[in-house]
């Protein structure tokens, strides 16, 4: 059997596999799906992609399989781990923070102003895939983003360094590259005037870096070898997919509760009844991830965060945890997997989502809003491991939006709650790259929706 492309979602705890065909017709096709447990602990990654592989010839019904393409997304080995080191924190580092996020990476470390040696120490412990290094408005202060760059390319000229900050420091950090033998990359600035954010090209640098880098991840060279096309961070495909999403339903909001970390992904605009009111701006499109929440890595953590009745109800789970499979099987372990899935949500959404207050001030009572606004949101979707495989995933995503949460700008209870019903969410995204007409049809599709009206 031959067909168009494989995608490859090579996770923390399970590797799945997506066949598609067709894809230059107005009719594209997904064929069917394998997924194994991944295998990052024995070293090789690929091992769990070709169990996978030979679950989704089983699940086609055919002995051999061929493709023309194959692409693939990953957050194995601890995905894509950067550093972020900017000027001021609330300005420069925010707007850095907010390109990392978004491009699909696990910051690990975040710093401001000129960097110390406890800092390096810290980053020589983390061995993060990408140092990212911003500060300053254009033509503004050039000195500490300039000395903060001379010293990563002193300590760690093996990791690639990105530049997103002041543009008059362009030549200075070329001429520093060359010097001390280091490869650089440098785009346009994050901040480059106040309140404004520009992480739109840091954010694609980010992706090409992360591509010619991840040979040197661990456990991903023999990846690298059977893809040959692009591999993407797994959250970042998420967005990908999330944005080509919004420009055809509207403003939406994407959950992915998965066995590490809780990821979301907002692309909306701001409710225009709340602009004058905000004290900082957001970008359009938004992603958090919640690095201490996952149903399988961090259970023990997240079980912590249930309210003293809720342990008293789920009084059997503590015990259960650590016999807690990454792929639940019974019953039993069904119903803790989905407790988890409920609290990580809930977590997550409130901290990926803005708030407001209302103070005094000399002008009398004033409303500030502070975060991303996500009350015009019109569609929330679920996508991940957990909440499209769980047998009531719909339902906890309707139960954690619904839960009132006093100042929070949360979506309407119009919101429409929608399941990635075949969990190729993430493949889509990395698709997208190359076929966006169909990837867009294909995630209508999964949606439940109908793809005959995409043009």
């Amino acid at each position: 059997m031959i067909i168009d492309a494989l995608v490859a979602e090579i996770g923390s705890t399970t590797t799945v596999i997506n066949a598609f065909d067709r894809l230059d017709t107005r009719e594209p096709v997904f064929l069917g799906q394998g997924q194994a447990p991944t295998t990052v602990e024995a070293g090789d990654v690929s091992q769990g992609l070709q169990e996978a592989l030979g679950a989704l010839r089983d699940n086609l019904g055919v002995s051999e399989l061929s493709w023309r393409k194959m692409l693939a997304s990953s957050s194995a080995a601890g995905g894509l781990r950067m550093t972020v080191h900017g000027l001021v924190y609330d300005m420069t580092v925010r707007a850095a923070r907010e390109a990392c996020l978004g491009s699909g990476a696990v910051l690990k470390y975040v710093t401001s102003g000129k960097m110390r040696k406890s800092d390096l120490r810290k980053i020589s412990e983390l061995r993060p895939n990408i140092i990212f290094i911003a500060g300053g408005t254009d033509y503004g202060e050039r000195d500490t983003a300039l000395y903060n760059v001379e010293l990563v390319m002193q300590k760690f000229p093996e990791i690639p360094l990105i530049y997103a900050g002041n543009i008059a420091n362009h030549e200075d950090i070329a001429d520093l590259g060359e010097s001390y033998g280091v490869k650089v990359f440098i785009t346009e600035n994050v901040y480059p005037s106040l309140d404004e954010l520009n992480i739109l090209p840091a954010r694609s640098l980010i992706h090409e870096v992360f591509q010619e880098n991840i040979v040197h991840s661990p456990g991903m060279g023999r990846i690298r070898e059977m893809v040959d096309g692009a591999i993407m961070p797994t959250p970042g495909a998420v967005m990908e997919a999330a944005i080509l999403l919004q420009a055809y339903l509207g403003d939406l909001l994407v959950m992915d509760v998965g066995g590490a970390t809780t990821d979301l992904h907002s692309v909306a605009e701001n409710n225009p009844y709340h602009v004058e009111f905000m004290v900082q701006g957001e970008p359009f499109a938004k992603r958090t991830v919640e690095g201490d929440l996952g149903v399988f890595v961090n259970r023990f953590h997240v079980y912590e965060h249930f309210s003293e009745n809720e342990k008293h109800v789920f009084k059997d789970i503590k015990d259960s945890l650590s016999d807690m499979p990454k792929i639940p099987q019974s019953p039993g372990e069904l119903e803790i997997a989905e407790c988890l899935t409920q609290k990580a949500g809930e977590l997550a959404l409130e901290r990926h989502v803005g708030s407001w207050k209302e103070l005094f001030t000399v002008s009398g009572m004033q409303r500030f809003i502070s975060g991303k606004d996500l009350s015009s949101i019109k569609f929330a979707i679920g996508t991940g491991g957990a909440l499209t495989r769980l047998p009531h995933g719909r339902d906890i995503l309707q139960k954690l939006l619904a839960k009132p949460k006093r100042n929070l700008l949360l979506p309407s209870e119009k919101v429409e709650v929608l399941l990635d019903q075949d969990y190729i969410m993430a493949s889509l995204g990395v698709l997208s790259q190359t076929w966006p007409t169909a990837a867009l049809r294909l995630l209508v599709k999964s949606l439940g929706l109908n793809p005959a009206q995409v043009q």
